[in-house]
């Protein structure tokens, strides 16, 4: 996504990212169309939106003023976020530790919102809109496990991308794109959007969504365990100003996901 923000907007970035990831999943929407029934539609809309489309657009703005590890250690949010919708909405029955658990995880977000790339406490309103993407993506979380656990990923992911994939493609041509795709660095740039819009967004959602399939809606959520991890390394390759005060909150976070995950055996 980085690369990609060199040469492109914030906007360009996300909506090719999600055109590309429905040119990606065409192949499998004819068959999904089969499968689909009428009690599935809202469902799969909800997870367009929320699941996938309004998202990126909310990390991409995002890191145009956060480093991707910075923002990668908030992204580990989506398993508290999954369980406190699933209270309220779905009626799930958490202990009290996994309800400690989402606490925790809250004082690690703040701790990781009000202090930017420098060191200086303050509202970081940007790390919020990363804030926001984790809320919808625990949205979507629970919809899925809820309403389309009898649907496979994949048509899952094909039909979700149908509604928010030619949009993007539509907004993104009517942009000066292919005059920044003729510029030095454009086709660079753009393959390296192609590659996070198949392998990090098409192919990451069919995987995400059979795992929310089978298992739980909180399990599920919890691979963002590793995001903060993935994050700090790739951060430190490139030479991202990573903080105690990051790390001190990324850590209070993942210590959170997993009360929230813990069980009685």
């Amino acid at each position: 996504m980085k690369k990609g923000l060199q040469v492109y907007t914030y906007s360009q970035v996300a909506a090719l990212r999600l055109f590309i990831a429905f040119i990606s999943l065409i192949p499998f929407i004819v068959r999904a169309f089969h499968k689909v029934r009428r009690k599935h539609w809202l469902a799969i809309v909800i997870t367009a939106f929320f699941g996938n489309g309004i998202p990126a657009f909310l990390f991409t703005k995002a890191q145009t003023h956060l480093a991707s590890s910075f923002a990668g250690m908030l992204n580990s949010l989506t398993p508290l976020f999954t369980l406190l919708l699933g209270i309220y909405f779905f009626k799930s029955r958490p202990s009290k530790t996994n309800i400690f658990g989402i606490l925790i995880g809250l004082v690690g977000a703040f701790l990781l919102s009000i202090s930017d790339l420098e060191g200086v406490f303050s509202i970081n309103i940007f790390s919020l809109l990363v804030i926001l993407a984790t809320l919808f993506y625990a949205i979507s979380v629970n919809v899925i496990r809820k309403y389309l656990a009898d649907l496979d990923a994949i048509s899952i992911s094909a039909l979700a991308f149908l509604f928010i994939g030619p949009v993007s493609g539509i907004y993104v041509f009517n942009t000066d794109f292919t005059a920044l795709l003729s510029s030095e660095g454009g086709i660079g740039a753009l393959l390296y959007i192609t590659v996070l819009a198949v392998i990090g967004t098409s192919m990451a959602v069919v995987i995400f969504n059979e795992l929310i399939k089978d298992t739980s809606a909180i399990f599920a959520s919890s691979v963002t365990y590793l995001i903060p991890l993935v994050a700090i390394f790739w951060g430190l390759i490139d030479g991202e100003n990573i903080l105690l005060s990051h790390l001190i909150g990324a850590t209070i976070i993942i210590c959170g996901v997993y009360l929230v995950n813990k069980t009685k055996n």
